[in-house]
């Protein structure tokens, strides 16, 4: 049974998220590659995986967004899809894409200015950031699992990797990775 959401932390306050069971507030924002808008009601029927980071190009948000890019095969196994979500503006979002080559779709939080991240009770009111959460949201529409990770820290993907298991009761299977090609050894010289 869904339940109502929490009100936002006051300022200064770290935020919790949301709690599993509750009814996953709307979302409609502008999107990487072309702004093209993303509404979560559209993604009924699968699974919707939430990533809300704290701003493009930093250090631990790129090492974050760069292993959710490289696990795309594993999440398209549950049927799941993922976003990215910050309070960076889509030009930022474009380029951080570009840059990294992240086919996740980055949605803008940015004007205004973290109005869904305050729904999902993840936005620092102080900063001006959102909080670095984790959500899976089930077919339904409805929070199956949410994670709020100490913003200084990348919270990996196994936590929702593991609901995705859970929620849809089948197991991830590994892909097969190709190993990176090793540079040309120096001739010796004798």
């Amino acid at each position: 049974m869904a339940t109502l959401a929490p009100p936002p932390p006051a300022s200064g306050v770290l935020a919790h998220g949301l709690p599993a069971g509750t009814r996953a507030p709307e979302l409609d924002l502008p999107s990487t590659p072309d702004g093209r808008r993303v509404k979560l009601s559209d993604q009924k029927g699968s699974p919707a995986v939430l990533v809300f980071y704290p701003g493009d190009f930093t250090p631990v948000c790129t090492n974050e967004l760069g292993l959710f890019n490289e696990l795309m095969p594993v999440f398209g196994q549950f049927g799941a899809k993922v976003f990215g979500i910050s309070c960076d503006s889509l030009w930022s979002h474009i380029a951080f894409a570009k840059e990294l080559h992240i086919q996740i779709p980055l949605l803008s939080d940015f004007h205004p200015k973290g109005e869904v991240s305050r729904r999902y009770n993840v936005y620092r009111e102080d900063v001006g950031i959102c909080e670095r959460a984790l959500y899976v949201i089930d077919g339904k529409g409805v929070i199956y699992w949410s994670y709020v990770s100490p913003i200084e820290l990348n919270p990996g993907a196994d936590g929702v990797i593991d609901a995705l298991e859970r929620l849809t009761g089948k197991q991830m299977e590994f892909p097969t990775f190709q190993p990176q090609q090793q540079p040309p050894q120096p001739e010796a010289r004798t």
